[in-house]
């Protein structure tokens, strides 16, 4: 019944809209220039309307969270997916990694697990919405646990304590390539914020500031205590500093590239959907049912079989194998003779199609538009913290569509 009750929901651009003005109204608290930013350079940041979805399909991305967290476990996963990993990925520090993002598309047929990532974005962004949001009657309940900013926090305070103990932990520094050219530098000041107000300085840095000495790592005159990594080189291969410190353990690194590879390297999505392999490894076959209903089909792409992928490549979704943020992407129906050819020289997996759900918006002065909606649990040792959804026009998620952008989640019974 809920199923059909989220689906009448968002088959209505009228069911529940977004409170703009209470959102503006947060957005303008966390400084005038910050606002004036997200409004310049994010104007599709955050859609017009909330998203529903049921109890049921909540519970459905749950099991699929809980079977691969299940595998990932088994020493036998953890032998076969670092085989073909860098030698970094080997090195297997305490630290959980946080913000690990599993994105669903939800449709008649389920919940279906499209990828892992395991540096996941807008984690903040979504708490501050659900923030504003708080007053505006809704149908259902949202999709978050309680105090979304403490738990951010103490999610890193529990990183360090892994590595570290009791030892204070004094310095952050976010790292991302030229940060103030990324769209979402305006999270990245809301993490630094977060960790000042907690008495932890903290920094925005481009790798290429940071230097290597003997005994540890630094921005400048100050030495590095954590960093958040939100760089997309997973294996640092382009950060020598970096990845010296972090093998050395003389710096904290969250996420790393050990849990890059044993959850978000698309290869393992082959594996995950391959039961005879994992009965091999000696999953229980609950969860290899789980994995079977929760993940659509996928396989390596193979030159030998081009004939087979000619034939068949409608039904099917290609991406890079260790590609990111929807890069390099292509639906099967769509893809041209040429990107064709390049797919099929190898390093790219194909999945089976599974449909995004929907969302009717209503724009000002437009007829009601049916946007796509990806769906992403933000998860952290295991835990969905935030269920949030991007709301879309195109092949994949982005952040250009009016009346598209994160989106609240709630859930109706």
């Amino acid at each position: 019944m809920s199923i059909e009750a989220a689906k009448e929901l968002n088959s209505d651009c009228h069911s529940a809209i977004l409170d703009r003005d209470a959102l503006e109204r947060t957005l303008h608290e966390q400084g005038e220039v910050w606002h004036q930013r997200v409004n310049e350079r994010c104007p599709h940041l955050f859609a017009a309307a909330p998203l529903f979805i049921s109890s049921g399909e909540m519970e459905q991305m749950h099991a699929v969270i809980e079977a691969v967290q299940q595998v990932v476990e088994l020493s036998a996963w953890r032998d076969a997916v670092l085989q073909h990993a860098p030698a970094v990925a080997r090195y297997e520090p305490r630290a959980k990694g946080v913000f690990f993002g599993y994105d669903f598309h939800l449709n008649v047929e389920g919940a279906h697990l499209i990828e892992i990532n395991t540096n996941a974005g807008g984690a903040l962004f979504n708490a501050l919405q659900l923030h504003s949001q708080r007053d505006v009657v809704a149908p259902g309940k949202p999709a978050a646990i309680e105090n979304l900013e403490q738990v951010f926090l103490d999610m890193f305070r529990n990183e360090w304590r892994l590595e570290r103990g009791d030892a204070p932990l004094q310095t952050i520094v976010i790292v991302d390539e030229q940060p103030l050219e990324q769209y979402f530098y305006p999270e990245f000041v809301l993490m630094q914020q977060l960790f000042e107000r907690a008495g932890i300085a903290a920094f925005i840095a481009d790798p290429e500031e940071l230097e290597a000495r003997t005994d540890g790592l630094y921005l400048r005159e100050r030495k590095i205590d954590l960093i958040y990594n939100r760089l997309t080189d997973f294996s640092l291969q382009k950060y020598s500093a970096i990845s010296t410190a972090y093998q050395s353990n003389q710096v904290v690194l969250t996420p790393h590239p050990h849990v890059y590879a044993l959850y978000a390297d698309k290869r393992n999505l082959v594996l995950l959907t391959a039961p005879d392999s994992l009965r091999a490894m000696g999953v229980a076959e609950t969860t290899i049912a789980a994995l079977m209903r929760g993940i659509p089909q996928t396989r390596l792409v193979d030159a030998q079989d081009h004939e087979h992928w000619r034939q068949q490549r409608k039904q099917w979704f290609f991406k890079p194998a260790t590609g990111y943020g929807g890069k390099g992407t292509y639906r099967g129906a769509n893809i041209t003779n040429r990107v064709f050819a390049e797919i099929m020289q190898g390093g790219y997996i194909a999945q089976r199609m599974a449909i995004p759900g929907e969302r009717m918006i209503c724009l000002e002065g437009a007829e009601p538009v049916a946007l796509k909606s990806d769906v992403r649990c933000y998860v952290y040792d295991g835990q969905v913290q935030l269920i949030a959804a991007r709301l879309y026009q195109g092949q994949t998620t982005n952040f250009r569509t009016a009346g598209g952008g994160f989106a609240p989640v709630r859930v109706v019974n």
